[in-house]
């Protein structure tokens, strides 16, 4: 008896074990595979965190004004206005598998883009049962939204950007395929001020970014108020 009874609990304790294994395993999946079709209604109707909005910060580089610096790991982007300030922007960034790092520059700009999904996104996603567009004309319904920044390595492209969205709730979610998407009056208000040739820090996976160092020391409130 007290051996069919210490089955009996071993079991049930495999089970339980094996119940709370499950969703970890699922969700790490889940994550992987991702894209913004897949998402749950709830998050698409979230609204952006307050804390992803546009702020001047108290924020210390080495980096000459003018850069910018995209933290990945906590989905910021940094304008460098002078000594001790930036502009900070919320951004999404991409989904697991298509993070990366490196030090680029803004190769090109335009104003409301058109969307040239490469080849090989379109197959990927046709496998998932997502048809994508060979070419998609600028315009409200574009995921690169209202401004595209693309950025260049030796003088080539890179195939990733910073752009706008038409999805911006996706604002501090992993869900792009590896390029910087922002609200689109951020993208805006970006471009306006980043011209071509403007060097560009990504701080990510595989850390290739070069010796930067820098740091957000909070929100600057009279500058975010008054401007300046």
């Amino acid at each position: 008896m007290k051996l069919r009874i210490l089955l009996i609990a071993v079991a049930g304790l495999a089970i339980t074990v094996t119940a709370g294994q499950a969703p970890a395993q699922t969700s790490a999946s889940a994550q992987q595979q991702t894209t913004a079709s897949d998402v749950a209604p709830s998050v698409r109707n979230r609204a952006v965190p307050e804390k992803y909005k546009r702020r001047m910060v108290r924020f210390s580089t080495n980096e000459a004004p003018g850069t910018i610096i995209v933290d990945t790991d906590n989905k910021f982007l940094y304008y460098v206005e002078g000594r001790n300030r930036a502009t900070r922007y919320g951004i999404g960034v991409g989904r697991e598998g298509f993070g990366w790092s490196g030090v680029v520059k803004i190769g090109r700009k335009a104003e409301w883009p058109t969307w040239t999904p490469p080849a090989e996104m379109r197959r990927r996603e046709a496998a998932r049962g997502h048809i994508l567009p060979a070419v998609q004309k600028g315009g409200p319904d574009n995921p690169l939204g209202a401004r595209a920044m693309y950025l260049y390595k030796g003088g080539r492209d890179t195939i990733f950007r910073i752009h706008g969205t038409n999805q911006p709730w996706s604002i501090g979610l992993n869900l792009s395929s590896g390029c910087i998407r922002m609200m689109n009056k951020d993208v805006e208000h970006l471009y306006a001020r980043a011209p071509v040739d403007t060097k560009v820090v990504v701080i990510g996976p595989g850390n290739k970014h070069g010796d930067v160092a820098f740091k957000d020391r909070g929100v600057d409130i009279f500058r975010t108020l008054f401007g300046g």
